[in-house]
């Protein structure tokens, strides 16, 4: 991944390797006798399989073992996510952490281990699955088959395997969680906005991406406050199965055991944060995070074949058995459409016609757009659309001048924030050639092509048909498998495929929206009537009133709002790192 050219080493110090001040403290329960400064007690020795073996300076072995015991073998060290979280020294991917809480393993043994649906310790096992998952999926089914697979289709091929192979209860997606996600979100943004000042914590930062929020927290904890604090799709999922659904089944948070499945491993350290366990019962909204590559590979080590159809799988008119409606469709960006929520929120209630105007700033992932009065040209709303790290940075940069905070760490951090406080006016206030240029919302990913784009999908596909010096070649014929991965992430035509599949089952109806992102058009076979219904058979109005239904059964005493911001939003902390880069001895 490119990296601004204008980070510092300080600044990459938590994004490259575990820092030397990841330890994990161990209790010393028999303290050996002082030793004099700079004495070795112990060495370390290697033995010709590699183990690793304790000895003491003498020789002896430094265990309380037996005299005929001359040396402790080590074992390897095993680092929880609950420990990674606790220190500020280590990446955000946890693709380089040993995660042994946070696995497809973990849900493997977790589900043979919950066969006696008659024990006490018996747990509803529930998995969730989120809409980019099923895209990548989709993806690499189409690469290697004659016809397009769908989303929908992928997704009742897997609530077969779910439940009839692997034993979950309840399959569902977190369409329905974004849509209540979304309306939250929107909710949020109007009461920043109705306080809009010079204290005011606009523009906001949308909040949905785990990766964004670790690096903000270690990097620029002076952005904290301007981002969301709306809980992510998942975690509203997880609110929703352990608060809600639970009610439903007549059991408790902790008697539910909810798995999601999820394009990014960084999702796995967004599950694991304290502020979503709760105490009381000891459970966690979202017990187990996997990744898109590893369900796969479960499919795989479970015998199952994705490319052969379900029944009923073309049936757009699916609601699940517990009322939640499936795959929810939400015109505008396919890392969750937050920024056009807001914008189809100006669009529907105001008075006057408005009109967007999208303009690409320094490439296809940072994006911008204005909502104007169409009489009097005066902006109603600016947003920007910002994937990726490179884009990341100037945005950074670009707020903290605009609201006359100073940005933290590196190269990019020494610029004074009072540059921006001088461009104010001695009421405080910014003048309206000023105010036009900033954003109120800022829709920002890590990922370059955002959440399609995720660590945790599927690699490409390579389906070659040319050989490297550019002859024909038919490589089944001559025993070469087609469908192996690259192993390249970040491919941008592979993106670019897994997006189209992301919007293959976009609704006829939302090709007349104003603000639709460059999908494909729908299939050439004319759709029948089943297919034309919007949102798999539930439309967004339903989803509406089920939205307000859940927010009264939820929050039935005290303040509905305060029950609300509780349940549906977080807040974050600025980590410390006690590491200074440059001080390092590598």
């Amino acid at each position: 991944m490119a990296f601004s050219g204008a980070l510092t080493l300080t600044d990459l110090n938590d994004f490259i390797t575990p820092s030397q001040a990841c330890i994990k403290p161990v209790e010393q329960l028999n303290p050996s006798a002082e030793k004099e400064p700079g004495e070795a007690s112990t060495e370390i020795r290697i033995d010709s399989t590699g183990s690793y073996f304790e000895i003491s300076a003498g020789g002896q072995s430094s265990a309380t073992a037996s005299s005929s015991t001359q040396q402790r073998k080590l074992e390897p060290a095993q680092i929880s996510l609950n420990d990674c979280l606790a220190c500020s020294g280590c990446i955000t991917s946890a693709e380089s952490v040993l995660i042994t809480l946070q696995s497809h393993t973990e849900v493997l043994n977790f589900l043979d281990s919950n066969q006696d649906v008659s024990s006490p310790s018996y747990r509803i096992p529930v998995i969730s699955i989120a809409p980019q998952s099923l895209a990548s999926l989709a993806a690499s089914l189409t690469a290697t088959s004659p016809n397009p697979v769908t989303p929908r289709q992928i997704l009742r091929r897997l609530h077969r395997f779910c439940r009839e192979i692997l034993g979950f209860k309840h399959v569902f997606d977190t369409t329905f969680a974004r849509h209540l996600a979304l309306k939250e979100h929107v909710d949020e943004f109007l009461e920043r906005k109705s306080n809009e000042g010079i204290e005011s914590q606009l523009p906001m930062l949308s909040s949905a991406c785990p990766g964004w929020i670790c690096y903000a927290e270690k990097a620029h904890s002076e952005m904290l406050p301007f981002i969301s604090k709306t809980k992510s799709p998942q975690q509203v999922m997880g609110t929703l199965v352990k608060e809600w659904l639970a009610v439903k089944w007549d059991k408790r948070p902790g008697q539910i055991y909810h798995v999601s499945v999820m394009p990014c491993y960084d999702k796995k350290l967004e599950a694991s944060r304290q502020d979503f366990y709760n105490e009381m019962y000891s459970t966690r909204d979202v017990d187990c995070v996997v990744s898109t590559g590893e369900l796969e590979l479960m499919m795989k080590e479970k015998g199952w074949d994705l490319s052969i159809p379900a029944p009923n799988e073309l049936d757009s008119a699916f609601i699940l058995e517990s009322g939640l409606p499936e795959l929810l469709q939400h015109a505008g960006s396919s890392s969750g459409s937050y920024l056009h929520s807001i914008i189809e929120h100006y669009q529907q209630t105001s008075s006057t016609p408005l009109s967007l105007t999208v303009k690409a700033m320094r490439n296809a992932d940072h994006e911008e757009y204005v909502l104007k009065e169409e009489q009097s040209g005066s902006v109603i709303f600016k947003g920007a659309k910002c994937y990726g790290f490179r884009n990341l940075q100037n945005i950074v940069r670009k707020v903290g001048r605009e609201r006359g905070v100073r940005v933290g760490g590196g190269a990019a951090g020494k610029l004074a924030g009072r540059a921006g406080l001088a461009r104010r006016t001695r009421n405080g206030q910014l003048s309206e050639n000023e105010k036009d240029k900033q954003y109120d919302y800022v829709e920002v990913m890590a990922c370059p092509g955002g959440c399609v784009n995720g660590g945790g999908q599927i690699k490409p596909v390579a389906s070659w048909t040319v050989d490297e010096e550019g002859y024909q070649r038919s490589w089944e014929d001559s025993g070469v498998s087609q469908d192996m991965p690259n192993g390249k992430w970040g491919d941008k035509a592979w993106t670019a495929k897994v997006e189209e599949a992301y919007w293959r089952d976009l609704p006829l109806s939302f090709h007349d929206l104003p603000t639709p992102p460059d999908s494909p058009q729908p299939p050439e076979a004319e759709p029948t009537d089943k297919e034309r219904e919007p949102s798999a058979g539930c439309s967004v109005k339903k989803a509406d009133e089920l939205v307000r239904q859940i927010f009264e059964d939820l929050c039935v005493d005290g303040n509905i709002q305060e029950k609300r911001q509780a349940l549906f939003r977080t807040q974050y902390r600025a980590v410390e790192s006690e590491v200074v880069g440059l001080a390092v001895k590598w």
